[in-house]
């Protein structure tokens, strides 16, 4: 059950990807690469004056893990604060790579819960990370991140 819900929600956020546009008046922005497959995106974070996130937003092209990661990530960014989102980071991370399993540690993950059994995927963890490494790099305003 777990697995067909996520084949649906990796395939529907690919061909409908949220929030994938340039962002005009970002805060923070940084360049993405995982060169293992190619998947090169850029991550733009608008944060207010209060430091809460107004928008997020990306563009670039990756497979589709690594598209529906990117317009989860940046829809679940939104009103949250700098450090809230670095939270939502560790947790994205530990996910992923099977530390933080949802049904046995509480968390702030949500919907990307959905992403929970790709640690079994060794290769495909970098794909589902590299948003999250870049979205963490732009807010430490890093200019360009890399998987390797």
């Amino acid at each position: 059950m777990r697995d067909e819900l996520y084949q649906q929600t990796i395939l529907e956020h690919n061909r409908n990807p949220r929030n994938f546009r340039k962002l005009e008046g970002a805060t923070h922005v940084a360049e993405g690469y995982n060169p293992l497959c190619g998947d090169h995106l850029w991550v733009y974070v608008k944060v207010n004056p209060v430091g809460t996130i107004e928008d997020a937003a990306f563009e670039g092209s990756g497979c589709a893990i690594s598209k529906a990661s990117a317009s989860m990530m940046t829809a679940s960014l939104k009103g949250k604060s700098i450090a809230e989102a670095k939270v939502l980071f560790e947790e994205f991370h530990k996910l992923v790579i099977g530390e933080l399993k949802p049904d046995e540690h509480s968390n702030h993950l949500g919907k990307l819960t959905v992403f929970s059994g790709i640690w079994q995927y060794p290769a495909r963890v970098k794909c589902a990370s590299l948003s999250w490494h870049t979205m963490h790099g732009a807010l430490e305003k890093a200019k360009t991140v890399s998987t390797e």
